[in-house]
């Protein structure tokens, strides 16, 4: 029998997401996906789904949802209130009710269901961008989302959350244009902007003196760190633009990029350079975890 999940509370910021469209930036399209991936793919690990699978990503303020039929379901990422354990299959009865609240810890939860949100792919995903439409559009009150069956293994017991910090500075390594900057990035702490979104992440502290003068547009990339003529650091995010030309001194790793979409506006962060190999080892250490699942 066909699950469907009923949308009766939005939520201020609740999406369908995989981990994103790849093979699309030369067109100008950035992957979007889960603003802290290794929450998706964690909580589609424990119950039994592939790590792709599209799931619920919700922002800042949860949503409530009614479950037509039996599920099973788990909820990883930030702790949205909802008096049920994170990182952990949970049975829901037909009928059942899901509500997340406002955030307590980090910004973001994911919602995955065993056999995944059967939802149309647009360019081989079914993650929303939300600044261009693609894949569709934030949920609304009343939406319905058809429940898959393209559960790829039994599921697995709790796991706990992941052991890694979310709080602390953000590991960076050098960007392409490293040498235009002295260390001023790396002595300052920052606040997260309320202007901040999926598109870049900005950041509010003493200004950095950025180089005269214009440089010629060049490819970006998830997690650069952008700085314009004002000096105030810009993140890219997960929607990101696919092409910029202000200078990048330095570039958020791999292993940290799960933190950048569990940033709150009006947190404080700070950066810290690293080696490509102490970034090739904490990478290594997440992939472990997750196989560990």
């Amino acid at each position: 029998m066909l699950n469907r999940i009923r949308v009766l509370e939005a939520g201020a910021q609740t999406t369908v997401q995989d981990l994103g469209r790849f093979g699309w930036a030369h067109f100008g399209v950035s992957a979007s996906g889960a603003a802290d991936p290794l929450a998706l793919r964690a909580g589609n690990l424990l119950v039994g789904n592939a790590e792709n699978a599209a799931a619920l990503e919700m922002t800042l303020v949860g949503g409530a949802f009614e479950f037509e039929n039996d599920a099973l379901i788990a909820l990883a990422g930030s702790d949205f209130g909802a008096g049920l354990p994170l990182w952990t299959p949970l049975e829901v009865k037909a009928g059942g009710v899901i509500r997340c609240g406002p955030t307590h810890s980090g910004a973001r939860c994911y919602l995955c269901v065993r056999g995944g949100l059967a939802v149309p792919r647009v360019m081989g995903s079914a993650s929303t961008h939300m600044a261009t439409g693609v894949g569709g559009r934030a949920l609304r009150t009343g939406d319905v989302l058809p429940v898959g069956d393209t559960e790829v293994r039994q599921p697995r017991r709790a796991a706990g959350p992941p052991p890694f910090p979310r709080s602390g500075a953000l590991r960076v390594t050098r960007g392409p244009q490293a040498e235009w900057f002295g260390e001023e990035l790396y002595r300052r702490a920052w606040t997260v902007s309320e202007e901040s979104n999926r598109m870049g992440l900005r950041l509010l502290g003493e200004a950095i003196p950025s180089p005269a003068g214009h440089m010629l547009t060049e490819g970006v990339t998830l997690g650069a760190v952008q700085v314009p003529p004002g000096g105030q650091p810009i993140i890219l995010f997960v929607e990101h633009q696919t092409t910029g030309g202000y200078p990048k001194p330095a570039n958020v790793i791999s292993a940290d990029f799960w933190r950048l979409g569990q940033l709150r506006p009006r947190e404080r962060t700070a950066f810290d350079s690293v080696t490509i190999e102490q970034a090739l080892a904490a990478l290594r250490a997440v992939e472990e975890w997750l196989y560990s699942l």
